[in-house]
């Protein structure tokens, strides 16, 4: 049996070239709204400029020095195993896969076994967040935070629910989606969470992270960090639609830094 490997706040400096948890990503979504336009399949597999969306996290998480990533897989998860196997350039890939729909919360806690630091890194399957990973663990361990969500702001929340923060970081409330055009702090996808707080998930159980359990978890040790970064996602044929730019963006951009393009 692997034993946990824990760090404490007094991990600093992080090395640059490693970063020294698991990963893992939500991978269970269906991807229903996305069905009239693309494929029935998982929706991590949903091609983006010719590439799985999938393939943009891995690069993100391999980038910042993760070397060991955790899929939790749901829906068709056969696919994405046959899709990327046991490893993707640097990084072990390790599955846990659903025998029935469990949601987000559900698919962590099935995962826990195989999640082997404390705490953990989560990332959402369907979104993207350019933030920097080392500085967003940094503050997690000097703020001894329990779990810690990455939070964005955006000039429009209508899409999303906004999250109240008071001082340190501390989450004091997630309001529910408004449908008003409103600037706001919003749940970026991204989260470091405490081996303490994902087993308190009941095991078996079926439910999601962000409506079912992060509420729960107000008062016990959540904080956000606040990050004015990039972040898109591919929830619905319209932000699929903006997410092809998005990365076509971001690989002129890499191209012109190493002089490939004029």
């Amino acid at each position: 049996m692997k034993s946990t490997i824990q760090f404490p706040s007094s991990l600093f400096p992080l090395p640059s070239s490693v970063f020294p948890l698991t990963a893992a990503i939500l991978a269970g979504g269906l991807g229903t709204r996305l069905r009239p336009v693309l494929f029935d399949g998982p929706k991590v597999l949903v091609a983006v400029n010719g590439r799985p969306f999938l393939a943009y996290l891995l690069d993100q998480l391999s980038d910042a020095g993760v070397r060991r990533v955790v899929l939790c897989t749901g829906y068709r998860g056969e696919q994405v195993r046959e899709a990327f196997g046991e490893r993707y350039g640097d990084l072990e890939l390790a599955y846990s896969q659903e025998s029935e729909p469990l949601g987000t919360a559900g698919a962590l806690r099935l995962a826990l076994p195989l999640l082997d630091t404390d705490p953990v890194l989560v990332l959402n399957g369907d979104s993207y967040c350019e933030a920097d990973l080392g500085d967003f663990l940094a503050w997690h361990l000097a703020h001894g935070s329990a779990g810690s969500l990455l939070l964005t702001w955006v000039e429009d929340a209508s899409r999303y629910g906004t999250v109240d923060v008071g001082d340190s970081g501390i989450i004091l409330a997630f309001r529910e989606k408004a449908g008003l055009a409103i600037p706001g702090w919003i749940n970026a996808g991204v989260y470091l969470l405490s081996r303490r707080l994902l087993g308190s998930i009941l095991a078996g159980g079926a439910g999601s992270i962000e409506r079912d359990v992060f509420p729960v978890w107000v008062g016990q040790g959540l904080k956000g960090y606040q990050a004015r970064v990039s972040f898109m996602d591919i929830g619905t044929p319209e932000s699929y639609a903006q997410a092809e730019a998005f990365f076509a963006d971001r690989r002129l951009s890499s191209l012109r830094q190493i002089g490939d393009v004029e």
